[in-house]
């Protein structure tokens, strides 16, 4: 019955990427009325009887569309121009996005949120074509706004934590 439930729900269709609650993830392959099998990103197969997956958490990330919003997280130095910041992110995020096979072309997006430790954060958003696209849009994005924050002169900090040892007291 499972296996029917899930064939006919339609919330998962072979080729879609999944992850379970059991931390399992990857395409869809094959649905029979017994079980699932998944085929991993390590090219591994994992098979999902349909009574554990009918009743795991599952996320489908091709549900409702394949389109994905990719957040990346970067911290600049209070020193920093932000509106520089933004510009210099969002040149770099519409290059990337325009280069790479796996990106949709859609206005990438910088969102400030925090005063943290050592950096203002924020989030870059671009948008991926599948969930699968993600990584290599991520790592090219992320190369290429180091070398550009260099040029620019744009400092991404590093926290930096003092240690106090107790042969060696602070200065008064």
């Amino acid at each position: 019955f499972a296996g029917l439930h899930l064939i006919l729900s339609k919330q998962v269709r072979v080729g879609d990427y999944i992850r379970l609650d059991s931390d399992s993830e990857g395409r869809v392959t094959d649905i029979t009325w017994r079980y699932t099998t998944i085929l991993t990103s390590a090219n591994n197969t994992v098979v999902v009887p349909n009574a554990k997956l009918s009743s795991a958490i599952l996320t489908n990330y091709d549900m409702p569309e394949p389109q994905i919003a990719v957040i990346i997280p970067v911290g600049v130095s209070y020193d920093s121009d932000l509106e520089k910041v933004e510009a210099v992110t969002l040149a770099v995020a519409c290059a990337v996005m325009e280069r790479i096979e796996g990106s949709v072309v859609k206005a990438p997006a910088v969102y400030f949120h925090t005063f943290g430790d050592s950096s203002i954060d924020f989030n870059v958003v671009l948008h991926a074509r599948r969930f699968t696209d993600r990584a290599k849009l991520k790592h090219e994005f992320i190369k290429a706004l180091t070398q550009r924050y260099r040029e620019e002169g744009i400092d991404i900090p590093f926290p930096v934590r003092t240690i106090l040892r107790p042969d060696n007291p602070p200065a008064s």
